[in-house]
């Protein structure tokens, strides 16, 4: 029960969060949510939750929507939110989680810019052709990615309530689309619905509670709490992809010292990357693939590679079986 509880009043808090900063729950709830489900049903939750989440802000704010952009962001995001979907079902999102965290993280200086006036740069179709297709790939693959494009939306001169509202928009659809993709794929389990609706839920009561208090936030502040809100994302997500890649791959790091010399390791998988400190002045990197049974009558040794760079002899490659 506690867990249940502390799910919803984080999903209203993030989704409160989402409004005011134009988008990013989805981001903010990916580390919570990944310790309730496994990681490749986290999308399928969150696209329950944010279907229900856009579904509220059309209706709230259906009189800012920007059409003119959902026509050329839609078609372009279905068919790549579907191919997204299709590789969430065959590859690992945890790589592509810590690259989104570094990216959202990327955001840390603005916090401390003051911001400019708002851009009233034309609509160009082929961006929003592009941002759509990318944004839908991202989402199929992720289940939110929101906030990575909120900049984009900054850019063609939209208001606060205009960011809310067309993005509800040109997201409404692509949420029911992933919904049918995930269930096809197997991600839809019932603990992943159990989990979505109590994320729907916490998304619709807070478009109702932010419904005032958006059209009387000053649109700098707006934009501040955007940034915040990317930079919290990418921690997150950091953290939770990382730890998955430990466990999932077997990463661990190791370093020793002695007089003369001193060496570290990283171990990734079979492989084992290594860099020397020796004679205080030459550097030995090397890689070397870890032996593997051969199921038979005992064990093959891979090569190790290595390469030693010295001020004294220069830079000599070497090779050891």
């Amino acid at each position: 029960m506690l867990v249940w509880c502390l799910i919803l009043l984080a999903s209203v808090l993030a989704f409160c969060l989402s409004t005011v900063s134009g988008g990013g729950a989805g981001l903010v709830l990916m580390p919570l949510l990944g310790l309730v489900v496994p990681a490749a049903q986290v999308p399928a939750t969150l696209s329950i939750g944010a279907a229900a989440s856009s579904l509220a802000r059309i209706a709230t704010f259906r009189r800012s929507i920007r059409w003119a952009v959902v026509r050329r962001f839609v078609p372009a995001a279905l068919p790549f939110a579907a191919l997204g979907a299709w590789g969430l079902s065959r590859m690992n999102p945890a790589y592509l989680d810590v690259l989104l965290g570094l990216f959202l993280m990327g955001n840390l200086p603005l916090l401390f810019r003051t911001p400019g006036p708002v851009s009233d740069r034309p609509i160009r179709p082929s961006w929003l052709v592009a941002t759509g297709a990318a944004a839908g790939f991202l989402s199929g693959f992720t289940g939110a990615v929101g906030l990575v494009f909120n900049g984009f939306y900054r850019r063609l001169g939209l208001r606060k309530e205009e960011i809310v509202a067309t993005r509800a928009a040109n997201e409404i659809l692509l949420h029911l689309m992933k919904l049918g993709l995930y269930a096809g794929f197997g991600l839809l389990t019932t603990r992943a619905v159990t989990v979505g609706l109590a994320v729907a839920m916490a998304a619709i009561l807070s478009s109702v509670l932010m419904r005032h208090v958006l059209p009387r936030m000053h649109d700098h502040l707006f934009r501040h709490i955007g940034h915040a809100a990317t930079v919290a994302a990418g921690v997150g997500m950091l953290a939770l992809a990382g730890g998955q890649i430990v466990r999932q791959d077997g990463m661990s790091l190791h370093y020793g010292q002695d007089a003369s010399e001193f060496g570290a390791s990283l171990s990734w998988r079979r492989h084992v990357f290594s860099i020397a400190l020796e004679h205080h002045d030459e550097i030995e990197l090397s890689h070397t693939v870890r032996a593997i049974a051969t199921g038979h009558d005992g064990l093959i040794r891979n090569p190790t590679y290595l390469l030693h760079v010295s001020p004294r002899t220069g830079i000599r490659p070497d090779t050891r079986v």
